[in-house]
């Protein structure tokens, strides 16, 4: 099965209720894009439908604080040219670079296995992540609902989650999340890249505005529900510049905790992130990935544990040192948030299911 969509601007009338100034309005976002870069393709996204036979992935990775993820889609509208995940759709043999952004999967199974999977006697409990590998509301969100399919299923057995966005859609269900915050069973990083029109409009195209997910950090925050801002990825040259800004905009906002990640280049990311920068860059392409491939031990990408998400070297150094006299500046304690895993309930019937 597949479902096909028109693609348009990101904002939509919403924009006007966060007070974003009206020239980001109702399509004026693709519109400023098309000032800057010339006419763009009225992009359509192929949906099909993915039916596993499991939904929660495992892994035991020592970089990531949790073993266990839940994706609800393959791909991402959002478009983010840096996006790590954009070599698995390799796996299915289609391009990491358009096929990622344009031909997606759902998973509307997802809740039911999820039931299902965390009913088994041999489930051990432990915060899930939800955006791992793909954002968990992107666009196709509002008509699939499949994240808010799971977090319900999470919300009845009051099991611990992490979710990780860089959309404002999140507050859509914010209902089920204040509730599983008062019960310190949820944490949500939101992902400011950078505050510069001009930069996110290239960077991550069909991502929703930077101040709209600055004003989701205040109503999570306003909420109740903890809520860690990543600046992530820092891009040397691009958007390194606006770490001390960046860290004092979302404190403001009411962030409990912010973090960062040099920005990486995995397998097809780094040709494509190459070809990113000598379309809109042209004139410090060379200076950027220079800088990238000194982080990075002289490649592209550092795939090893540990330094993959810290980087080496004098840049790296320099970047993490701002990182930190910023957040101590802006007043963040560095306290990790501990999501409660002792009130899980197993889903209704799932008992009965074992006989």
């Amino acid at each position: 099965m597949v479902v096909e969509k028109g693609r348009g601007a990101t904002l939509n009338g919403e924009s006007r209720r966060f007070n974003l100034p009206e020239r980001f309005a109702d399509g004026d976002w693709l519109d400023a894009v098309e000032d800057i870069d010339g006419p763009l393709a009225r992009l359509r996204t192929e949906v099909t439908v993915e039916h596993p036979r499991t939904i929660i992935s495992r892994n035991q990775s020592p970089d990531i604080a949790f073993s266990q993820s839940i994706n609800a889609y393959r791909g991402c509208e959002h478009g983010c040219i840096y996006c790590f995940a954009r070599p698995t759709h390799a796996y299915l043999d289609l391009s990491p670079g358009l096929d990622f952004e344009t031909r997606l999967f759902a998973k509307p199974d997802a809740a039911r296995l999820l039931r299902g999977e965390l009913g088994k006697k041999s489930y051990t409990v432990g915060p899930l992540a939800m955006g791992t590998n793909t954002d968990p509301y992107q666009p196709i969100e509002k008509q699939w609902r499949i994240t808010r399919q799971c977090l319900e299923v999470l919300a009845e057995c009051r099991h611990p989650v992490f979710i990780t966005t860089k959309s404002d859609r999140i507050l859509h269900d914010l209902d089920l999340l204040a509730a599983m915050a008062r019960d310190t069973l949820v944490s949500v990083m939101i992902s400011v890249t950078s505050l510069d029109p001009a930069v996110a409009r290239t960077l991550e195209p069909r991502a929703p505005h930077p101040l709209r997910r600055v004003e989701a950090i205040r109503r999570l925050a306003e909420a109740g529900i903890p809520v860690t801002a990543s600046i992530s990825p820092v891009i040397p040259a691009i958007t390194d510049h606006e770490i001390e800004a960046l860290i004092a905009r979302v404190a403001a906002a009411g962030a409990r905790e912010v973090s960062y990640i040099p920005v990486r280049l995995p397998h097809e990311v780094a040709p494509l992130f190459r070809a990113w920068l000598d379309a809109h860059y042209p004139d410090r392409a060379g200076k950027v990935m220079a800088i990238i491939r000194d982080i990075r031990g002289g490649r592209d990408n550092d795939p090893n544990f540990g330094s993959r998400m810290r980087g080496q070297g004098v840049w790296a150094d320099l970047i993490r040192a701002r990182f930190l006299k910023a957040r101590k500046r802006a007043g963040f304690s560095g306290e990790r948030l501990q999501l409660r895993t002792d009130l899980f309930q197993p889903p209704a019937g799932a008992q009965m299911s074992l006989f």
